[in-house]
């Protein structure tokens, strides 16, 4: 069973404090899987430092999480209701998610189904798996935050072993962004570019060769915020575009995308 050695440079009171949030998960026999750093450590081998303890659960079993901490006399608050709820102890959390902050990449069955297995903070947990961790960390792409590096790693580390069809699948029509990671790994990592199976890579090509030849959308469409929330807020503003977060073309209503949009001055 791998341990996972991940925070473990952090200060004992935390260090417990992500214990119990295990084990008060476990108690309220809610399914949960570790991610963050601790599931790039886990397929990795690397190992960084990191203040955050990410949860992740199915929609439905949110709030219930969050009860259990409640009960369990921490301070929780369902955060932004479209993915996102924290558990407090002082001025550290616990995020427990079920979803991602655009929209894109909800929490399902099928994480658990194919979820691995490590020792955290002394726990037995399930870890989200490899192909979830890069769907949902391929568009964090903030100024201050990037984490194309985990999804390079990733790949490198896993590549061999991915089920690649899953994971085309669950990028769907943001199937560029996905490309884009994938080209990027082979001018990263160039002599080992074989991870990636040919098949995935022509795949991603013939689909980029029809979407060069076909007719520009008639919308004035803007998937930039699906990457960033701040950084393309120009273009959506004031209706100048239309957002790509937002339904019917995304997941999310005007209420959650201002909410997580006014998020953005009081994270400063």
């Amino acid at each position: 069973m791998h341990v996972i050695r991940t925070g473990l440079d952090l200060d004992e009171n935390i260090q417990t404090f992500y214990a119990h949030s295990i084990d008060i998960v476990k108690k309220a026999e809610i399914p949960f899987l570790v991610g963050g750093a601790y599931a790039v450590e886990r397929y990795t081998g690397l190992i960084r430092p990191t203040n955050d303890f990410d949860i992740f659960v199915l929609g439905e079993h949110v709030e219930p999480a969050l009860a259990a901490f409640e009960k369990a006399g921490y301070r929780s608050e369902l955060t932004f209701p479209h993915w996102l709820g924290k558990a407090h102890f002082g001025d550290k959390f616990v995020d427990v998610i079920y979803s991602s902050g655009n929209g894109v990449a909800p929490v399902d069955g099928i994480w658990f189904e194919k979820a691995r297995t490590a020792i955290v903070f002394g726990r037995e947990v399930g870890i989200v798996p490899p192909e979830e961790s890069i769907w949902s960390k391929a568009f964090i792409m903030e100024r201050e935050r990037y984490d194309g590096a985990d999804v390079a790693h990733l790949i490198e580390a896993c590549g061999k072993d991915l089920d690649w069809h899953r994971l085309v699948r669950r990028f769907g029509t943001h199937w560029r962004v996905l490309f884009a990671h994938l080209i990027l790994n082979g001018y990263i990592y160039p002599s080992r570019q074989d991870i990636v199976p040919a098949w995935v890579m022509r795949t991603m090509s013939d689909r980029l060769a029809a979407d060069i030849n076909d007719d520009p959308l008639p919308l004035e469409l803007c998937r930039g915020p699906v990457l960033s929330r701040a950084q393309y807020l120009s273009d959506v503003e004031a209706g100048a575009m239309i957002d790509a977060r937002m339904l019917p073309f995304g997941r999310m209503t005007a209420e959650e995308i201002e909410h997580w949009t006014d998020a953005i001055e009081q994270e400063k």
